[in-house]
């Protein structure tokens, strides 16, 4: 979807992150992506001073770790 511009439906804080909720062109499905995915809230300071030096934030990699540790322990809540 990289390069691709939707009309934006709503924006909403759900699923304990905010999202971006669109239509694709000729389909009237909803669909919703991660705010963070998108440039809809601007350039996260983080990735604007590693000036792409670090392929992660570091909340996402701590987010990733609870992930695997929950599968590791037999299920994702």
């Amino acid at each position: 979807m990289t390069g691709q511009r939707f009309e934006v439906v709503a924006y909403a804080h759900t699923w304990g992150e905010h999202r971006v909720f669109f239509h694709k062109p000729a389909d009237e499905r909803v669909y919703s992506i991660p705010a963070s995915w998108t440039d809809v809230e601007g350039i996260d300071p983080v990735v604007a001073l590693g000036a792409g030096k670090a392929h992660f934030r570091v909340a996402d990699l701590l987010a990733l770790t609870r992930v695997l540790d929950e599968l590791e322990e037999g299920g994702v809540r």
